[in-house]
């Protein structure tokens, strides 16, 4: 741990509906993708730990689940995550899209709950009017305690830096918990099979991604290489047809986007395999949803 005089450190827990932006916002205050991201709802499924650390401080944010109601064994290891996040937290970031057109009443009755600080943040602030912006903010302002609110847009980077500052300010005096030059709690294998799953969100549409999970077989980091082998599951034999496409097509064109995301991370040349195989009814399966680690 780091014991310097005045240091600052503490967890900050990113709680929001899905889509409302929490894993691009990690992201952008990391400087880096560490967080997978689409456009479709639910995308993120653990619980991530970014880690910025400077001399003077470590702040470990927490990129949770959105919040839903639960239809599935896998959906309720989701919302437990938010809970266990709110109970390390020393802050609440309680993420709003201002583009969000459904009611926000069990986030917000979440957020109520908790007596440590909590920043408004909206964002999207790009897409709305400034009158909007206002409105909505006064308007959940009203219904929970926050020490701050502010409007940002995380794709573009607007007011990031602020909201940076914000919580720095919020910050308790403490030591670190992680090394300074570590960015999360995962292993690299756990960002290999994050990316393999983001190429399924966003090349498969309708009820394939959120039918899918991958394993990491292999995962063996050589000199010059790095071998990994990963299994898709899927639920159904109909499913498996479509992930694979004609002539593998499909199967080869997430292995070669994927690729490329890896061998960016890892900073080495990449031989990846992929397999797909049916574990029907995972999602509501506590011994798959273990090894997938849930």
């Amino acid at each position: 741990m780091n014991s310097t005089p005045n240091h600052k450190s503490g967890f900050v827990s990113i709680i929001g509906k899905p889509n409302a932006g929490k894993s691009t916002l990690l992201n952008a205050i990391l400087g880096q993708k560490l967080s997978i991201t689409t456009a479709k709802a639910q995308t993120t499924r653990h619980r991530i730990f970014g880690i910025d650390s400077q001399d003077d401080y470590q702040i470990v944010y927490s990129d949770t689940p959105g919040l839903i109601r639960p239809k599935y064994k896998l959906h309720e290891h989701m919302v437990e995550y938010i809970g266990q996040s709110l109970e390390d937290a020393d802050i609440i970031v309680l993420l709003i899209a201002l583009d969000e057109k459904f009611p926000e009443e069990d986030l917000m009755k979440l957020a109520g709950k908790s007596n440590i600080p909590k920043i408004l943040v909206l964002n999207k602030v790009d897409l709305v009017s400034e009158d909007q912006v206002f409105l909505r903010m006064k308007k959940l302002m009203d219904q929970v305690d926050f020490v701050e609110a502010i409007p940002i847009s995380a794709l573009n980077g607007h007011n990031v830096p602020k909201l940076k500052e914000l919580i720095l300010e919020n910050l308790p005096e403490g030591p670190a918990w992680f090394g300074k030059d570590q960015i999360s709690d995962r292993p690299e294998r756990f960002f290999v099979s994050e990316m393999i799953r983001e190429k399924i969100f966003k090349l498969l549409k309708d009820e394939i991604p959120y039918s899918t999970e991958v394993s990491i077989d292999e995962f063996v980091e050589e000199e010059n290489i790095s071998r990994v082998s990963a299994t898709i599951h899927v639920e159904r034999k109909s499913q498996k047809g479509i992930l694979i496409g004609k002539q593998g097509s499909m199967l080869k064109k997430i292995g070669t986007y994927a690729r490329q995301d890896m061998e960016e991370f890892l900073g080495n040349k990449v031989f990846l395999q992929l397999f797909v195989k049916v574990s029907e009814g995972w999602k509501n399966n506590n011994r798959y949803l273990r090894g997938f680690g849930y």
